[in-house]
């Protein structure tokens, strides 16, 4: 115990600088994510393209070398002053991006096309359709295994420790360094907060599930 209430305050910030990434990460995923899956389902040739090169390209990118790419390509590209908490949300949420789009647009495919050919046929644009049709029925496929994606990335914010990011995994870095602390008790509590964000992002989309349940 003495670790945690030696080092409370360091806990605490680590636990919020997690969460705070994760929820931004998360916000920037699902929007990109949302926006590319139209693009993979969309009538026009050159978005389809870009949606599947954007897919394509991010899943089979080693998360670190985004980090990479992100906090030493930018810079080299004139786009300097970011600070590291931003270049780490951006690499989480485009990588994670890529994920929630095959999610969602797996929802998509379980969409009766019936449905999108009759909002075609009463004058529905596509973009009508997607979003007011398709989406919404969609979303309760998608919704268990975007819970599972972003849980992925809770667990991933602990690369973010290494580009200079206050994290979880950053105080247990910084902890193993300090003498008299015994290293297993450290990971314990570093893996005791972990638990608690994923179990409550767990819970959060175990509520959504039920709420968007049809009633049978």
């Amino acid at each position: 115990m003495n670790v945690l209430s030696d080092n409370f305050a360091m806990f605490r910030e680590g636990f919020f600088g997690t969460v705070e990434l994760t929820a931004l990460s998360a916000l920037l995923a699902l929007v990109l994510g949302t926006v590319i899956a139209g693009f993979r389902v969309s009538p026009v040739p050159a978005l389809r393209i870009f949606g599947t090169a954007w897919v394509t390209l991010l899943r089979n990118t080693p998360l670190v070398l985004l980090f990479l790419a992100v906090t030493l390509g930018l810079p080299a590209l004139g786009l300097k002053g970011w600070d590291s908490f931003w270049l780490a949300v951006m690499a989480l949420g485009c990588y994670t991006s890529a994920f929630i789009c095959e999610a969602i647009r797996s929802g998509i495919n379980t969409v009766p096309v019936g449905q999108a050919e009759a909002a075609r046929s009463i004058g529905m644009t596509f973009t009508q359709t997607l979003s007011q049709i398709v989406l919404p029925q969609a979303t309760r496929t998608a919704i268990p295994p975007i819970g599972s994606l972003l849980i992925a990335l809770t667990k991933n914010t602990a690369i973010a420790s290494g580009f200079n990011v206050a994290e979880l995994s950053s105080v247990q870095k910084t902890l193993n360094a300090a003498s008299g602390y015994n290293i297993y008790v450290i990971f314990l509590w570093i893996a005791v907060c972990y638990i608690i964000i994923t179990f409550a992002i767990s819970g959060l989309f175990r509520l959504l599930e039920t709420r968007l349940a049809v009633a049978r």
